[in-house]
């Protein structure tokens, strides 16, 4: 039987920058991906926001890695020309209500060493984005965004030129433990090869990876649950020209339909939060009376004729609805009987900018005894 060293399943964003700073340092890395391509799911679906990690709770990997992965993208972008813009962000409020909460976020912030936030009243707002309905924000200069596509094209051409072998229609049947690795068996192939890690980035399917395992997904906490936020394009010429979103959602379960702009310059609304049982990326033509009224409290005049159906993501969430926050799970399964066996599980926003500093933290673990 074919042996390797590391295995690792998914080709998502995290996945494939997991891969790159592997094969930095060890040699026979196999990337299994279900699809005919890299980043097909969550990756490839999102506001492709660079976060600034002023959100997650303190002390939590979400925060942490956040802000480490920020700092990490900004350098990789530089480096090797992957497009990317530090437009910044606001977080508006836009009535008496919210400023509490406003102020309470802008704290956890600086709490989470966030670089550069600060609060400002209306009239300061108006000077550097006029066509809000803000009555006070918080400023994130150092929030951007990303071309995710040239990203992962970026990680994944970094794993290939030092070895790592990327393998497309390869979905796992099945990992078997065994004495110093795993048995793993492909669907398609009926095709088994050892693995001494296994380093589970499956995404939306990584519940179901760490059931394969033998891992009670349930009682462990892992089962995930498919979060789905669709998003309305504006047809028209941006009203503004940086990130514009409202007093986040109580727990985190999203942050409010927010205006994102694209590296072109078009302007987005979401994504809303809707949990699903299944899969679907179709756009509902319904909604657009209600993301119409989301976006308008935030940035007024908008027309409601220029709010276009565009796409839709699925978020991989730990949390159910009215659920407390949960934290990424990033970790090796000694304590389970399966050392070697490392689980990504629920690993949404901030993962696309968090991705270079997740590798950094596998890496750790793999380098670990244990492993």
């Amino acid at each position: 039987m074919e042996e390797v060293e590391i295995t690792i399943i998914g080709a998502g964003v995290v996945g494939l920058a997991i891969a790159a700073e592997l094969s930095e340092q060890y040699e026979n890395i196999v990337v299994l991906e279900r699809h005919d391509s890299f980043g097909q799911e969550t990756s490839s679906r999102n506001s492709e926001v660079i976060h600034s990690g002023i959100y997650y709770p303190q002390g939590s990997l979400k925060a942490r890695l956040c802000i480490e992965g920020a700092k990490q993208l900004y350098e990789i972008c530089g480096r090797y020309s992957i497009p990317c813009k530090k437009i910044g962000k606001l977080i508006v409020a836009t009535e008496q209500a919210e400023l509490s909460a406003m102020e309470e976020l802008s704290e956890k912030g600086k709490i989470n060493m966030v670089n550069g936030i600060v609060l400002l009243d209306k009239k300061e707002v108006d000077k550097i984005e006029p066509n809000t309905n803000a009555i006070a924000a918080i400023y994130s200069p150092n929030t951007g965004i990303i071309d995710s596509h040239s990203l992962m094209k970026h990680f994944l051409n970094m794993a290939s030129d030092r070895g790592a072998l990327i393998a497309y229609g390869s979905e796992v049947e099945s990992i078997d433990k065994e004495e110093n690795g795993f048995v793993v068996a492909i669907k398609q192939e009926r095709y088994r090869f050892k693995s001494r890690v296994v380093i589970n980035c499956a995404g939306l399917a990584a519940d179901y990876i760490a059931a394969l395992t033998g891992i009670d997904v349930q009682r462990s906490g892992y089962k995930l649950k498919f979060c789905k936020g669709s998003y309305f394009a504006y047809a028209k010429p941006s009203p503004v020209k940086m990130l514009i979103y409202p007093v986040p959602h109580r727990k985190l379960i999203g942050l409010g339909v927010h205006a994102t702009l694209d590296l072109g310059g078009r302007l987005r609304f979401g994504p809303d939060t809707e949990y699903v049982e299944s899969i679907d990326y179709k756009v509902d033509i319904n909604k657009r009376d209600i993301f119409y009224k989301g976006a308008l409290k935030i940035i007024p005049k908008l027309e409601k004729d220029a709010f276009i159906p565009d796409m839709a993501g699925i978020r991989p969430k730990l949390q159910g609805p009215g659920e407390e926050t949960k934290d990424f799970v990033i970790t090796n399964e000694t304590e389970k009987g399966l050392p070697g066996l490392i689980n990504l599980i629920g690993i949404e926003s901030p993962g696309l900018t968090a991705s270079p500093a997740i590798a950094k933290y596998v890496a750790n673990i793999v380098e670990e005894k244990s492993c």
